[in-house]
């Protein structure tokens, strides 16, 4: 089959070849064709909406029907459950560091009033002192007084030991919560990706139009039960046109990349209607080669496909015939 569909492009070539020398109007033929995308399911289940028809023109990004996500939807409310409930095993270590900090609050204070009584001694002291050293007063109160000066000072030491300790005990609270919470939360990460990914699949669901065209083809309505890569419909941007034409290898030398050309498409009173044309693709290698090239004029069986961009004004369609003029 593919060999008689050769044999034929050969043959129009070729003939198309030899009307050049007759004065014919183009130099090459071809059939216009369009970058077709069939729209695919992302997910499974029924199609509860879907709003393409053939021959609409629909929007790039929009959303043009969906399939039923309940399903989906349980499994992201049973993972979002599931984060919660990670959330609330958390310890909080606040309402104990509260207590120590009440207490340290305590303590300092209790300090400040241990340092006023000893400001408060040690005047004494030192009254006592020079009124001994004049002989006004026995030896044995200025000894009371420093014996109560040393008791204070220990219980300040000791107020300020128990004030460190508090402050130790706020910190291992706070570090020995965190590494319990770290631990808990190590569970949370891999939770939330999983939702995250569930969430993906929820948008899934939704059947997003691709490119801004035409519906070519409808495969599926709504009601029905679709499988993911299951095609719903077929769309092509039909605002440029590909012709796919095929020249000679004689003919080769004389196009290039980025040409402009002109383009020849049946009017359908008996004229041809003229549309500009660019080159955008030359086939590297022939589409029929003979067993053996001896001379030039067998060169000029051989035959290479182009394509060439085309602006649609609404006249062009797919499957439509086209000839082109260098």
């Amino acid at each position: 089959m593919k060999s008689t569909i050769k044999l034929l492009l050969l043959s129009l070539v070729i003939t198309a070849a030899s009307c050049k020398n007759g004065n014919t109007k183009y130099d090459a033929t071809g059939t216009f064709e369009a970058d077709e995308i069939i729209v695919s399911a992302e997910a499974t289940g029924k199609i509860m909406r879907l709003n393409v028809e053939e021959g609409a023109t629909l929007i790039k990004d929009s959303v043009v029907g969906n399939i039923d996500p309940s399903a989906i939807e349980l499994q992201k409310e049973q993972a979002a459950s599931s984060v919660d409930a990670i959330t609330q095993k958390t310890n909080d270590a606040l309402p104990q560091i509260n207590i120590l900090q009440a207490q340290m609050v305590a303590q300092t204070r209790q300090i400040a009033v241990q340092e006023e009584q000893l400001k408060t001694l040690q005047k004494e002291q030192a009254r006592f002192t020079n009124l001994v050293n004049a002989g006004a007063s026995p030896v044995k109160q200025l000894d009371d007084i420093t014996g109560q000066i040393n008791v204070l000072q220990q219980q300040i030491l000791a107020s300020r030991s128990q004030l460190a300790v508090l402050q130790s005990q706020v910190k291992s609270q706070r570090q020995s919560v965190a590494i319990q919470n770290r631990g808990i939360l190590s569970e949370k990460n891999p939770m939330e990706k999983k939702v995250a990914q569930i969430q993906d699949q929820l948008n899934k669901t939704n059947i997003v139009n691709p490119v801004t065209g035409t519906v070519l083809t409808k495969y599926a309505d709504a009601n029905e039960f679709t499988n993911t890569g299951k095609a719903i419909y077929k769309i092509a941007d039909l605002s440029t046109m590909k012709l796919r034409a095929y020249i000679t290898g004689d003919q080769l030398a004389q196009v290039k990349l980025h040409q402009q050309v002109k383009v020849l498409v049946d009017d359908g009173k008996g004229k041809y209607k003229e549309l500009p044309g660019i080159i955008t693709w030359i086939s590297d290698k022939a589409e029929f080669t003979p067993k053996t090239i001896q001379t030039k004029e067998e060169r000029a069986n051989l035959v290479y496909a182009i394509k060439i961009n085309v602006k649609n004004d609404g006249y062009l369609k797919i499957g439509m015939y086209g000839e082109v003029k260098f």
